[in-house]
């Protein structure tokens, strides 16, 4: 399957600002991305529409991982994928430069809440983004027993167009 994510340079540019901001105590942020979807054949195309950070008092203190979000924060965007009919994808930064990828706790904690998006809003696919300052790289969940494929390709719309291979 050939999995594409399409977002404007705008709303790219809006979600990594918020995800720079400095928390109290958490040591990243993280946000919500809505998407509307498109396939046809063997083509899934993603297209962000609407971005929601996770409100400063939803981080729970833990210093084991670097940002920690309450129930109620996953909650509110289950609450969306349902309300809206949208895809969610999670999404978060690592910095730097090129294709980032996820860390172990990613990957962990990735599995354990996203499929809950799959079974409150199984019209849409739902997933986990990780930003890098120039890429991203992404997973998405189709349903909750079929492998997770990778995002395939990643394309920032807008002047220029920006587009970069993600798996």
């Amino acid at each position: 399957m050939n999995i594409r994510f399409k977002i404007t340079g705008g709303l790219l540019a809006t979600i990594r600002a918020d995800l720079r901001r400095p928390h109290v105590f958490a040591h990243e942020r993280v946000g919500f991305i809505s998407a509307g979807l498109a396939a046809a054949h063997d083509d899934l195309i993603i297209l962000a529409r609407e971005y929601r950070p996770v409100r400063d008092e939803d981080y729970l203190p833990d210093p084991s991982v670097g940002a920690m979000i309450s129930a109620e924060a996953i909650r509110g965007a289950r609450q969306w994928a349902m309300n809206d009919r949208v895809a969610i994808f999670h999404v978060h930064t690592h910095g730097g430069r090129g294709i980032p990828g996820f860390s172990g706790v990613d990957i962990r904690e990735n599995a354990r809440f996203v499929p809950n998006f799959v079974s409150v809003a199984p019209h849409a696919v739902h997933g986990a983004i990780v930003l890098s300052d120039t890429a991203a790289f992404g997973q998405v969940w189709l349903d909750r027993k079929s492998p997770q494929p990778f995002i395939t390709r990643f394309a920032e719309v807008g002047m220029p167009i920006r587009n970069w291979r993600a798996a």
